[in-house]
Formats: structure tokens, C-alpha cells, sequence
């Protein structure tokens, strides 16, 4: 428990500092959206349209403790108030609408490629020196290698742009009507095939190389040569005795994994045009809209920071050394 407390409060301590660095970031780039959209008018627009116009958009003329004070408080509160660039929808209600679409891909990518590649470094491991353990790492390690935008971008124009075996983009047909349907939820599956292999592709390697490392120290053990003296089947000292006792690094590996794998999609996402997170960031970066930025920003960083709180509850709960 006191392991656990230690690191709830050190978490604690680290979603502050993101919190203050997320307040400070955009805050130095040069101008704001107001600036801009009074530069786009040729600077004809009147002092007092501009002054209601940021009053309008929270760009208030307040000293920079107080503007802080002022973020603490919306974040709180969830209150992070309208999207410049989708004007007057709350940034609240835009993450509702696109938070989705990235958790889904995220989640059915992330464990399909833990299910292949923790079977192939399984199997590459127990088997060591044969045709598995010798070709597969290489060929994930140099597909892993390659930019995910590299690759987006070669399986778009293959598949999408020559083929057309698949959509160009978005998430689903647009004259179709939402629901849980049959006919959409097969629509939204066809539309998700090319960004969810392109992210497989960047994360099977990874659980590769981190099953393969484990199961080969976890086979050097006395009782899996105990094991085999006894007459056990090779299955089932893989599965049984090897197999469980190198789960340790994996599961740590996949509570870290689901973080980052939110914040991996913002060139596929971009790429396939998948209305999801990684492309809102694009476009509130692009738009200097403060309040969608900060948000996905934030957002991110949460997802991150409590997926390893995560992996350190399942390590206490799995590795009975931590509990003492």
C-alpha cells in the first residue's frame, strides 16, 4: 500500500506540471487567433470589435498568475470553454465527439499486435536459432524502424489512392446515419482497416522483442530445467512455467503502450483523415486554437501518466516482492 501511495503521489505531482507546462507552451508562440483574424482582415477591423472578440474567445488582458489561476480553475471544472476554430462548440463536447474514434483504434490495434507478437517472440524464444527466431525480429525491427508517417503514406497510396481496395478517409460512409447498426458498425470496421494495420505495423515489434527477452531469461531458470527433466511436453513448460513468469515486462509494457499509442496516431490519423485525436491536434495547432490545444495536450498526457499508474498496480498485484 505504501508503494502504491508513493507513486499516486508522485503521478499527482507530475499531471500538475503538465498542467502548468500545457498552460505556458502556447503561450509562446507568436500572436493568437484574434491577431491573426485582425491580420487576415487587413487591419480594418475596429479596436473595439477586436477587444469583444477576445473577450468573446477567454483572451482576456489579465496578468499571467491570474490567466493561470484562471486554467486551474476550467480544468477542474471541465469548464475549458468554446473551440476557436469550431466557434461556439464547447472543447469539451469536441473531445466527446472525437475521443472515441482514437480510443477505438488505439485499443483494437494495441491488442492485436500484443496477441501477434507475443506469440511469435513465444515461439521465436523456445525455439532459438530456428527460421522464426532468426528472420521474424529482423523483419519487425526494420518495419518498426520505418516513420509511421512513411508508413501511412506508402499503404495509403498502394491500397487507398492505386488499388482502391479502401476508403481515401474518414471514419465512415457520410451519407450513412450513425447507430449501432449492423451495416455502420461494418462500414466503420472498412473504414478503420488501413490506419489499424499502419499502427500494428509500428507496435508488433515491440511486443516481439520484449516476449522474446523475457522468455529467453526465464528459460535460463533452474526449475524450467527441473521441468524438463521431469518429462514435461514443451507446450506445456512454454505455457505453463515459462510463459507465466515472463508476463512481468509485458504487462508493464502494455499499460504503457495504451498511453502512447493515443498519442502515436497523430500522423495516421492525419494521413487517412480519421476524425480522431491526432488530427484535431493538427488542425488546433494549425487554427492557434488555445483551448482545443491545451485540451488534447492534456488529454494525452493523462492518458499516459495513468497507464503507468496502472502497470504499477498490476505489478504490485502480480510480483508479491513489491507488497512488503
Amino acid at each position: 500500500m505504501a508503494f502504491i501511495l508513493r507513486r499516486l503521489v508522485f503521478y499527482c505531482v507530475a499531471i500538475f506540471v503538465a498542467i502548468t507546462f500545457n498552460f505556458v507552451m502556447p503561450r509562446l508562440m507568436p500572436g493568437d487567433p484574434v491577431d491573426a483574424m485582425f491580420a487576415a482582415a487587413g487591419g480594418k477591423l475596429p479596436p473595439e470589435t477586436l477587444a469583444a472578440y477576445k473577450e468573446m474567445l477567454g483572451f482576456v488582458d489579465a496578468p499571467l498568475w491570474q490567466q493561470y489561476l484562471q486554467y486551474l480553475q476550467s480544468v477542474v471544472t471541465l469548464d475549458l470553454g468554446p473551440s476557436i476554430m469550431l466557434f461556439p462548440t464547447p472543447v469539451t463536447e469536441v473531445l466527446s465527439n472525437t475521443l472515441p474514434w482514437t480510443v477505438f483504434l488505439a485499443g483494437i490495434a494495441t491488442i492485436l499486435s500484443i496477441v501477434i507478437g507475443c506469440f511469435i517472440g513465444l515461439y521465436a524464444s523456445y525455439n532459438r536459432g530456428g527460421f522464426v527466431d532468426r528472420v521474424m525480429p529482423v523483419f519487425w525491427q526494420f518495419i518498426a524502424s520505418m516513420p509511421q508517417a512513411v508508413t501511412a503514406l506508402m499503404i495509403f497510396f498502394v491500397f487507398a489512392l492505386t488499388l482502391r481496395w479502401f476508403p481515401l478517409g474518414f471514419g465512415f460512409d457520410p451519407d450513412l446515419d450513425p447507430g449501432l447498426r449492423p451495416g455502420f458498425l461494418a462500414n466503420v470496421a472498412y473504414h478503420a482497416v488501413l490506419p489499424l494495420v499502419t499502427l500494428m505495423l509500428s507496435m508488433i515489434a515491440t511486443w516481439v522483442f520484449t516476449m522474446r527477452n523475457a522468455m529467453v531469461n526465464v528459460l535460463g531458470e533452474d526449475y524450467i530445467a527441473m521441468a524438463k527433466a521431469k518429462g514435461l511436453s514443451s507446450r506445456r513448460i512454454m505455457t505453463h512455467y515459462a510463459a507465466r513468469n515472463a508476463i512481468l515486462p509485458v504487462v508493464t509494457a502494455v499499460s504503457m503502450a495504451l498511453g502512447f499509442a493515443v498519442a502515436g496516431q497523430v500522423f495516421i490519423e492525419t494521413v487517412f483523415n480519421y476524425p480522431g485525436i491526432g488530427q484535431l491536434i493538427i488542425k488546433s495547432v494549425a487554427a492557434r486554437d488555445y483551448p482545443l490545444m491545451q485540451a488534447c495536450f492534456l488529454l494525452i498526457v493523462i492518458c499516459v501518466l495513468m497507464a503507468n499508474f496502472v502497470a504499477d498496480i498490476l505489478y504490485v498485484w502480480l510480483d508479491p516482492r513489491l507488497r512488503k
